[in-house]
């Protein structure tokens, strides 16, 4: 809770809205907070952005022989919860209740969101050098000469946006 409050991605709240949480152990022994938001999502109108077929992804790589995948970790935080939406983002721990400013993982149309935002800032490079799925991104490219200009694009746009 502190280091996500130092990163200003949540803060204290007094919204009558507050899911639970769990702390669920990870792969390394570390914990991970887990904000159960079954009873929001419920109620939640669904977003229908569709999330792509794999078999489509995969056909814009033929005659590709240069591949590099970057894992987004954190993306859903770089993007702001509405105003009018930040109350609902709420969880109870026994210090307190929290909201989240930035989108949280575990609610209905986190990857709608992402997904609607990385293909639109993504655009003038799918289906030519770039696929997106959820958080992540390939990057695919026929030569290394190419492939070194094509990251350099793809990881401008990402320190732009």
């Amino acid at each position: 809770i502190e280091e996500l409050q130092e990163k200003q991605f949540i803060r204290p709240s007094v919204s009558p809205w507050g899911a639970p949480i769990l702390l669920v152990k990870k792969k390394d022994g570390s914990m991970r907070l887990y904000v159960d938001y079954r009873q929001l999502n419920k109620v939640t109108i669904k977003n229908k952005y569709p999330l792509p077929r794999i078999d489509d992804l995969m056909d814009q790589l033929v005659g590709a022989c240069v591949f590099s995948k970057i894992d987004l970790q954190s993306g859903y935080h770089q993007i702001r919860v509405r105003a009018e939406n930040v109350p609902k983002t709420t969880f109870r721990t026994r210090y307190g209740h929290y909201e989240y400013s930035v989108m949280p993982f575990g609610v209905t149309n986190v990857t709608g969101v992402f997904m609607n935002y990385m293909n639109r800032i993504f655009h003038p490079y799918l289906d030519r050098f770039v696929v997106v799925f959820i958080d992540d991104i390939l990057v695919y490219s026929k030569t290394r000469e190419e492939h070194a200009e094509h990251l350099r694009i793809v990881l401008q746009t990402l320190k732009e946006k």
